[in-house]
Order: C-alpha cells, then structure tokens, then sequence
C-alpha cells in the first residue's frame, strides 16, 4: 500500500526532480515509464531469477544499477548502467585488533546461509562459534532440522544482533565464516566484518570474489576442508589492513560518490 501511495506522490511531482532513483522491483516500471531516461533502478536481488528477467525483458529501457558484476551477468550488459557495490559508514564500525578465540556466523538461518556448515567447521577445528540472525520465514523447519540440534555451549546461537552488538561480536571475533550455498548478489556483512578488522572465510559463490581478497582481508574457499585450512591461516592476516582495504573500497562516502558521477553522466546524456 505504502508503495503505490510513494509512487502516486512521485508522480504527482515528476517534473521537480532531475534523477529518480528507486530501489523496488517491479511496480515503478510501468508508473515510470515515460520517465525512463531519468529513472535509475538499483537491483538488490539475483536477477537470474525468471520474475526478474521477465520484466527487465519487458521493460528494456530501464536503467538499472547492479551491486556486484556477478549478480548482473545474467542480464548479459543489457539494462546496466554501472555496478556501484555497497559501502557503510566506517564511523560506525570499531577495529578489533585483539580478537578472542571464537568464530562468528550473521545472517539469515537457511539453507542459502548455511549455518549448518558453519557448526561442522568450528566443531572441526574445536572453536567456539557464535551464531546470530534471524530465521528464514520462508524456510522455517530449516533451523529446527539443521542447526537447533547441533547447539551447544561452544556454538552458541544468539539471536539477532543490533549494531552495537553486531559490531562487538565481529570485532573480538577470529574470522566471521560465510558458508553460502546460493550466488549471493553482495553480502553486507562481509564489509561489515572487514571494517571491524575481521577476516572472512567465504564460499566462492556469486559476489565473493569480487568483495574478499584472498589472503588479505580473508580467504576464499570451495568446502569445509579447504575452510579448516584456511582458519589455521588466518592468524597471519594484518587486522589492520583487512580495515585498510574496507576504507578503502566500501566506505559509504565510496559509494555516494559513484551514485554522484553516474547522475552526472546520465544528466549529460
């Protein structure tokens, strides 16, 4: 509802502004559509999808921002307009150079998240971990069936964190461990952990390799044995520079400045 009131209120006011920039799917498509050339859509979702290649077919004079090359391939070059990747306020986010021997797990509980794997690498390599996040309402007996059951003193399941805690959690943490089993188009938390110093063991899946570094602000690895590996690593990476290369590359300063010079461009054309 809130969604068809905000795009009536837009149009009602089209003519003041230079650059429309929208962050829902579908519905502005068909309200916007005589304002292609100045709308700009950015896609948070994989876009492989069929909903999605079905309308941005449909709809091929949309403009659309991508968050990671990986999650627009599938568009083939068609509708993208620039890959901006997310950035955070680096303000918010404490380096932790003195991390305490526990291993940390945030996101969604589902199989796409796989904590699950994240119990079996921590239990291999006798690490406490910490789980946080919510359960997946689209897959609610997944946590009941794969994870609830495997709890433990040592890998304890916290439930979800604000940012205060989040930020503590990561900070002390060794490694925050990405186990996903799906092309994830960015992985928030990944940055969130870099800026907190805060190495990640990541899946090569969708986006990863275009946020982790391999052997500098984390290791990149294909299954629970090369992930043991690389946690006996881990201890060799510079805190420091994992934070160095997060202000570096996903400040949100970062990406307002590339959303400025792709309004730019577009108003040019």
């Amino acid at each position: 509802a809130m969604e068809a009131i905000s795009l009536d209120q837009l149009l009602e006011r089209q003519e003041e502004f230079d650059i429309i920039h929208c962050h829902t799917e579908f519905s502005h498509l068909a309200a916007l559509r005589h304002l292609a050339h100045k709308v700009v859509t950015t896609l948070h979702w994989r876009v492989d999808e069929n909903d999605r290649q079905t309308a941005y077919k449909h709809f091929s004079q949309a403009q659309v921002i991508g968050i990671s090359d990986s999650q627009v391939r599938p568009f083939s070059g068609k509708n993208v307009v620039k890959i901006i990747p997310h950035g955070i306020d680096e303000a918010l986010y404490e380096l932790g150079e003195n991390p305490q021997p526990y291993l940390a797990f945030i996101g969604r509980l589902t199989d796409q998240k796989r904590p699950d794997v994240a119990i079996r690498v921590a239990k291999h390599c006798k690490l406490p971990l910490k789980i946080a996040g919510n359960l997946d309402v689209g897959n609610p007996d997944y946590f009941a069936q794969n994870v609830k059951p495997y709890l433990s003193d040592e890998r304890e399941y916290i439930g979800e964190v604000n940012d205060c805690e989040k930020v503590a959690l990561l900070k002390n943490a060794k490694a925050l461990l990405f186990p996903i089993d799906w092309d994830e188009p960015f992985g928030l938390v990944m940055i969130e952990a870099m800026a907190c110093g805060c190495p990640v063991i990541a899946w090569n899946r969708g986006s990863v390799p275009e946020v982790i570094e391999d052997g500098v602000t984390g290791f990149i690895v294909s299954s629970e044995e090369e992930a043991v590996e690389a946690l006996a690593k881990v201890d060799s990476l510079d805190r420091r520079q994992v934070r160095r290369r997060f202000e570096e590359r996903f400040t949100a300063r970062r990406m307002a400045e590339d959303h400025i010079t792709l309004f730019e461009e577009l108003l040019q054309n």
